[in-house]
């Protein structure tokens, strides 16, 4: 058990029990209730929940600064998938372990990630102790043997982790976006996914430049086309940027219920535009945010997302209520849990005990009277302690389970290995 006391909580300072995995009480726990139990001072801090970042590419930390003030399709072809031919298991694992230790440190208990070579980055978050959703990059190019390739591939890594048998690591569908991968493989997809009972993980609607090469080859919008053959029907999906967007398109991901990754930052330093994301809301969309990879960000850090998201969309629409502080901290919580469909995101008795604790001496969290403006406009994300699914990994700012000196110094060898 762990009893965090005397915490500012849900609006007050009280007591959080946590037995197992789970929050068990909150509210005053006596000595007498509890028995062999690790106590946290709780006096001088906050307790939030842990974040949620619904679109990564975890190893991508590796690929950080690497080709920075590029157009998207520049920088994918002339330098991203080049480095990415390169990668290798033990490469992929430093570089989620790297990104694991700056989202514990910066506050995300989970994330939901696509990319290659599962089996080294289910090792680094089983490792670290986080929370992950993790999708197998599919792109077929519209070749029929790349495809069954993929598919294949899609197919054993959704055995795999579960035969991990971690509550932590899930298992999800990634196709890759619309313009690299063909209708079949879409869907075969749609199949896995129903079959597996696991979400689906896309791009889309990035860029206008992806957007016109999909219209070309098939006449309609992203959304339109995949919405012709049921790529959505009765299926959980996640669709990351979706910055520009029909009225139409709008329509089907309302009725299908697809759950929006909002990834602001990335989308701003690529030059690929901004999410409408007031008229998502007015339509009762879920909105969730990520971070995308750190090739495109340049960090791991949600608490940017959140402030990005409330001031940005200020300024788009000239309206400084369009998007309060409590609405987007939600994206990067409870909205975030929804999407995933995990019993997290909030604080709340029988729900995963996945909570972090920051200190509030720290003269941008002062005056205490007004914390939730605090966390979202001036707070720079380096949080105190972390626990994930009832386990401290992180105490005073000290990572608990990985040794962080050997995976900085590990993430420099690999990143050598990278650009040679």
């Amino acid at each position: 058990m762990i009893l965090i006391k005397d915490v500012y909580v849900n609006g007050k300072r009280q007591d959080i029990l946590i037995e197992g995995n789970k929050i068990k009480k909150i509210g005053e726990v006596k000595k007498d209730e509890v028995e062999d139990v690790e106590i946290i001072d709780g006096k001088k801090k906050i307790a939030i929940p842990g974040l949620i970042n619904t679109h990564t590419h975890i190893p991508m930390t590796l690929f950080r600064g690497v080709a920075d003030d590029l157009p998207l399709m520049e920088w994918l072809n002339n330098y991203i998938w080049p480095m990415e031919a390169k990668l290798n298991e033990k490469i992929v694992y430093w570089g989620t372990l790297l990104g694991c230790i700056e989202m514990i440190k910066s506050g995300t208990t989970t994330f939901n990630d696509m990319y290659f070579y599962l089996e080294g980055i289910a090792k680094a978050v089983d490792e670290s102790g986080m929370r992950a959703v993790l999708a197998y990059g599919m792109i077929d190019l519209f070749d029929e043997e790349r495809r069954e390739k993929e598919l294949k591939n899609a197919e054993k890594y959704i055995k795999y982790i579960n035969e991990l048998n971690n509550s932590r690591i899930i298992p999800a569908l990634g196709p890759h976006a619309p313009y690299t991968c063909s209708k079949e493989l879409l869907m075969k997809v749609n199949e896995l996914a129903k079959k597996y009972n696991v979400m689906i993980h896309i791009h889309m609607n990035e860029t206008l430049d992806e957007i016109k090469t999909v219209k070309e080859k098939t006449g309609m919008e992203p959304f339109v086309y995949l919405n012709s053959f049921g790529f959505f029907d009765n299926v959980n999906v996640i669709a990351a940027h979706c910055v520009h967007l029909t009225d139409e398109e709008i329509r089907i991901i309302k009725e299908k219920n697809i759950n929006i990754s909002h990834n602001p930052i990335s989308n701003l330093k690529l030059a690929s535009g901004i999410s409408p994301i007031p008229k998502l809301l007015k339509e009762g969309i879920n909105v969730t945010l990520g971070t995308d990879g750190c090739g495109s960000n340049n960090n791991l850090n949600l608490f940017e997302e959140i402030k990005i998201t409330a001031i940005l969309h200020k300024g788009v629409t000239l309206d400084p209520t369009v998007i309060k502080a409590e609405t987007a901290f939600n994206f990067a919580t409870k909205n975030g849990a929804k999407a995933l469909n995990i019993k997290a995101g909030e604080i709340k008795e029988g729900y995963l005990a996945d909570i972090v604790l920051i200190n509030m001496d720290k003269p941008f969290l002062y005056p205490k009277e007004n914390i939730m403006s605090h966390l979202v406009y001036a707070f720079n994300g380096f949080v105190d302690d972390v626990i994930i699914d009832g386990k401290i990994v992180m105490r005073e700012g000290k990572i608990l389970a990985v040794d962080e000196e050997k995976v900085y110094e590990k993430a420099e060898e690999m990143y050598e290995i990278l650009r040679s």
